[in-house]
């Protein structure tokens, strides 16, 4: 059955997403230009040469900008496990002694990416209060997907004990303007946790760079699968933002 474009929430006739996710592109069977001008989708590269194609989203409340869109837990296990498969790669150098997993979507890629550097567990955060959650041990989080809701990060107090003085890796699928890692960051602190560094399978922009530093203001190293820019309407489609 083929489903007609509908609007998004910028107003756009942007695709439906049920086809996309499901299979990693080699240059030969890429269905859409691999250079902008892009008009719904756009092919973001992987390490090994490939693509992953991803749709378009606008942004709420600016017509003129989207970017590119990844939801892991609607794609297929052998996409999610590919991905996982570069972040692993790209994080082993950081010589993390625990991972954890930031909700909802980066849960998708944590036990993956902690298999593959060899632990036999994750630790993962949530934005589900448990009874007996300790609210001295949550933070309050924001993110470009969910502008103003009022949501709350939590540790379980069962684990956070584990953190403490531990070289942490941070697993999550993507990083823009950096306000979820930011508040991840802050809550890992409280548990005296150290950061060995931040790996994602999407970094998209540069945004992140001003909030996602270490006391002293250095920024923290950060690894990802793939990159994918922001997008602003041009009379041809959409073309990636200028690097700021």
């Amino acid at each position: 059955m083929t489903v007609s474009p509908t609007p998004d929430a910028a107003g756009l006739p942007f695709d439906p997403t049920t086809e996309y996710w499901q299979a990693i592109e080699t240059a030969g069977t890429l269905r859409v230009p691999a250079n902008p001008p892009y008009a719904r989708a756009y092919p973001a590269r992987l390490p090994d040469g490939r693509y992953l194609v991803l749709p378009l989203r606008g942004v709420p409340g600016d017509a003129g900008r989207c970017v590119a869109s990844l939801i892991a837990n609607h794609a297929s296990l052998d996409v999610v496990e590919t991905l996982a498969g570069f972040m692993a790669q790209r994080a082993r150098a950081f010589g993390a002694e625990l991972v954890v997993g930031l909700p909802t979507l980066g849960l998708a890629f944590a036990p993956l990416v902690a298999r593959a550097l060899g632990f036999s567990r994750y630790i993962p955060f949530g934005y589900s209060r448990k009874y007996w959650y300790d609210e001295s041990l949550s933070v309050p989080v924001h993110s470009l997907t969910t502008p103003g809701a009022g949501k709350r990060l939590y540790v379980d107090p069962n684990l956070a004990g584990c953190l403490r003085g531990r070289r942490v890796l941070v697993v999550d699928d993507a990083v823009s303007t950096g306000q979820t890692m930011a508040s991840a960051l802050a809550l890992l602190a409280r548990c005296e946790a150290r950061v060995a560094g931040i790996v994602v399978a999407m970094q998209q922009g540069q945004r992140w760079r001003e909030r996602l530093v270490d006391e002293a203001g250095r920024p923290l190293p950060l690894a990802c699968a793939f990159e994918s820019p922001r997008m602003r309407r041009t009379a041809g489609g959409w073309e990636p933002e200028p690097a700021a």
